[in-house]
C-alpha cells in the first residue's frame, strides 16, 4: 500500500509538468477491439486498406504493450481502459466472481437495484439490470463530466453491457448494448426512458434486413493465410466451419431466435455499431459544440465472438478483421466532415488477445490440450474431504479461482500438510502448472515472480477466491474453439494506439499497457484522474503551449513493467 501511495504520489509531481492541449480536443474517442492481439497488425495488417491501415499508418502506436495482470477477460479488460487502473484497484477481476455474501454467481455489470430498459422485448420477470455499480473506480468519462467547465455528451456502445458500461463508468447520455435474444438495451442507471433517437434509428436499421445474405469472404481467396478449415474449430449452431455462413438456415427461413444469435456473431454487428455510432453522433452533434469536449466510445465484439469459434489462424478472423478495417473507415470519414480533422483525438486496443486453439498448437508438436473440469472439481473434492472429513468444504471453482466454503481455507492453512494435499490434487490435472495461495497473493504487488505479480494485480480480495489455478501455456477448458484469460502474452499483447488531435505519429517502442490509455487521453484534455495506475504516455503526444496541468500518474518504469513470463489460468469461453 506504501509503495501504490508513493508511485501515485511520484505520478501526481510528474504530471503536472506535463501540458495540456491549449484547445482541448473536441471529442475524445475510444474504440476497443475485443480480442484483437497485438501481432494481429503484422500478421493481418497487409489487408487492411481503409480506417485500420489509416489509424497504424497516421497514428502513435505502442507495438510493446501487455496487460501486466492475470485475468485477460473482457471486463477487466474494459474496465482497466476507461479507468487507467488494474483489477486490484477497479474490482472487476473477471466476466463474473462467485459472490460469498450472495451464495452464487454474479455477472460484473449485475445490478439488481436498477431496471433494464430494452428496445426489444421486454422481459417482464426479469429483476434487476446492468450498471457500474461493481465499477470501484471513476472512468475517464467519469470525471470528464465531473471536471469539464462545459456538460459533456457521452456515448457508449457495444454488444456487451461489460464493454459499454467498463468505458462509460456510472452513467452517460446514451449507454447501450445488445441483449440477446431481446435486443438492444439500456438500464435506469443510465436513462429514464427510451432514447427517441435510439428508436429512430432501430426502426430505420432493422436487423431483419441483413439476415437474408449470408456472410461470405470479403477479400480474394489469395489474400488470406492458414486454411478456412481449421482443427477443433467450434462454428455457431448452423453455422460449417468453412464459408460461407448463413444467418438463416435453411436458406429462406423466418428470422428466429438463432439467426439474430448468429448475426450478433458476427462482423455485421461491428458494422451496425458503427453506422448507429455516427447517428447518435450525428443526433447529438458530439464535437460540434465549442468550448465542449465530448465522448464517444466503441466496443466492438465481433473478433471475440468470431475468434473463440474459429481461432486466431482462421479465415474467418481475417474476414471479421478486413470488414472493421472498413467499418471504421467509415467512422473516421463521418467524424472528419461533422467534428474536422485535429478537432478529435482516438485511442485504440484491445481487452485482451487469445490463445491458438491447442489441438492445432498439438498438430505442430507443441505441448498443448484441454483441462478436464469435472476431474479437477472431484480431485479437489476427494482431497478436501480426505484432510478435512465431512460437509461443505467447497463453494465452486470458477477458472482461475477455487472458491472454498467459509472457514475451510483458514483450516488447511492450520494444516499445511492438507493444503498440500489440496494443492497436488489439483496439480495432478493434465494442464495445470502450480497453485497460488490467498496468502501468496496477498503481500503486495512487489516480486520477483511474474506469475505471482500478475496474479496480484488481479487479486481483489472480496471478489477473488482462496487459491488461484495456474495452467500450463496452450492448454484451455472448454471442448473446442479458442480462448483467453492467462497471463501468457498471447493474452497479454493487444495493441495501443493514439490518433488526431495533440498526438504525435509514429513508432514507440518502450513498454506500456492499455492503462495508460485514460491517463494520456486525460493529460490532452486536462482532467486529473484520482489514483491511476496507467501513466501518461508523452512520447507520443505533440508540444503544445498550453501550462495548464494536466492528470495521470507517470509512474516510474519499475510500475509498469509487464509480465514477461508465462504462468497463469484461462477459462473455457470467458469472452
Amino acid at each position: 500500500m506504501k509503495l501504490t501511495i508513493a508511485l501515485a504520489l511520484t505520478g501526481a509531481v510528474l504530471a503536472a509538468a506535463r501540458p495540456a492541449l491549449a484547445d482541448p480536443p473536441k471529442l475524445v474517442v475510444i474504440l476497443v477491439v475485443d480480442q484483437m492481439r497485438g501481432d494481429y497488425i503484422q500478421r493481418y495488417g497487409g489487408q487492411w486498406t481503409k480506417g485500420l491501415r489509416r489509424l497504424v499508418d497516421e497514428g502513435a502506436l505502442f507495438p510493446q504493450v501487455a496487460y501486466p495482470y492475470f485475468t485477460t477477460v473482457t471486463c477487466a479488460g474494459h474496465a482497466t481502459i476507461g479507468t487507467g487502473t488494474f483489477p486490484m484497484t477497479h474490482g472487476q477481476i473477471q466476466n463474473g466472481w462467485f459472490d460469498r455474501d450472495l451464495g452464487k454467481d454474479v455477472a460484473c455489470t449485475d445490478d439488481l437495484s436498477v431496471k433494464q430498459i430494452s428496445y426489444g422485448t421486454q422481459d417482464a420477470a426479469r429483476t434487476g439490470g446492468n450498471s457500474g455499480a461493481r465499477l470501484l473506480a471513476p472512468t475517464f468519462a467519469d470525471e470528464l463530466r465531473s471536471q469539464a467547465s462545459h456538460a459533456p455528451r457521452v456515448v457508449s456502445l457495444s454488444m456487451k453491457p461489460r464493454s459499454a458500461i467498463g468505458l462509460a463508468g456510472h452513467a452517460g447520455d446514451v449507454v447501450l448494448w445488445y441483449d440477446t435474444g431481446k435486443g438492444w438495451a439500456t438500464s435506469s442507471a443510465y436513462a429514464t426512458e427510451k432514447n427517441p433517437l435510439i428508436q429512430k434509428f432501430l426502426e430505420a436499421n432493422p436487423i431483419s434486413r441483413e439476415l437474408g445474405s449470408p456472410w461470405t469472404k470479403l477479400l480474394s481467396e489469395s489474400a488470406y493465410f492458414y486454411e478456412d478449415d481449421g482443427l477443433k474449430e467450434n462454428p455457431e449452431q448452423g453455422w460449417a466451419t468453412v464459408f460461407p455462413h448463413a444467418f438463416l438456415t435453411p436458406a429462406g427461413a423466418p428470422p428466429d431466435d438463432a439467426a439474430y444469435e448468429r448475426w450478433e456473431n458476427s462482423p455485421f454487428a461491428d458494422a451496425y455499431l458503427g453506422r448507429m455510432a455516427v447517428a447518435l453522433a450525428d443526433g447529438l452533434k458530439l464535437g460540434q459544440t465549442a468550448g465542449h469536449t465530448d465522448f464517444l466510445a466503441i466496443g466492438f465484439s465481433a473478433v471475440d465472438r468470431v475468434g473463440h469459434a474459429f481461432g486466431p489462424r482462421s479465415h474467418e478472423v481475417q474476414d471479421t478483421l478486413a470488414r472493421l478495417d472498413r467499418t471504421i473507415g467509415d467512422l473516421l470519414s463521418a467524424l472528419d466532415t461533422r467534428v474536422g480533422r485535429g478537432n478529435y483525438v482516438l485511442a485504440l486496443s484491445a481487452d485482451h488477445g487469445v490463445s491458438p486453439i491447442p489441438e492445432q498448437m498439438a498438430q505442430l508438436h507443441v505441448d498443448a490440450g484441454r483441462i478436464d473440469g469435472a476431474s479437477l472439481t472431484t480431485k479437489v473434492s476427494q482431497a478436501l474431504a480426505a484432510k478435512l472429513g465431512t460437509g461443505k468444504l467447497l463453494e465452486k471453482i470458477t477458472n482461475p479461482y477455487v472458491y472454498l466454503a467459509p472457514g475451510v481455507y483458514e483450516k488447511l492453512r492450520a494444516k499445511p500438510e492438507a493444503l498440500q494435499a489440496v494443492i497436488e490434487a489439483i496439480t495432478s490435472v493434465p494442464g495445470i502448472a502450480r497453485v497460488l495461495t490467498r496468502d501468496q497473493l496477498e503481500r503486495g504487488v512487489d516480486t520477483d515472480d511474474a506469475i505471482i505479480r500478475a496474479a496480484r494485480l488481479s487479486y481483489y480480495a472480496p471478489r477473488s477466491g482462496d487459491l488461484l489455478i495456474v495452467q500450463k501455456p496452450y492448454w484451455l477448458t472448454g471442448t473446442g474453439g479458442a480462448s483467453h484469460g492467462t497471463p501468457y502474452l498471447y493474452d497479454q499483447r493487444v495493441p495501443v494506439l493514439f490518433f488526431g488531435a495533440g498526438v504525435k505519429p509514429g513508432r514507440y517502442w518502450q513498454n506500456a499497457s492499455p492503462a495508460d490509455i485514460a491517463p494520456t487521453l486525460a493529460a490532452l484534455c486536462g482532467i486529473t484522474l484520482p489514483r491511476p495506475d496507467g501513466h501518461v504516455l508523452g512520447e507520443a503526444l505533440a508540444a503544445t503551449s498550453s501550462s495548464r496541468p494536466s492528470s495521470g500518474a507517470v509512474s516510474p518504469p519499475a510500475a509498469s513493467k509487464t509480465s514477461s513470463s508465462p504462468g497463469g489460468t484461462g477459462s473455457g469461453r470467458p469472452h
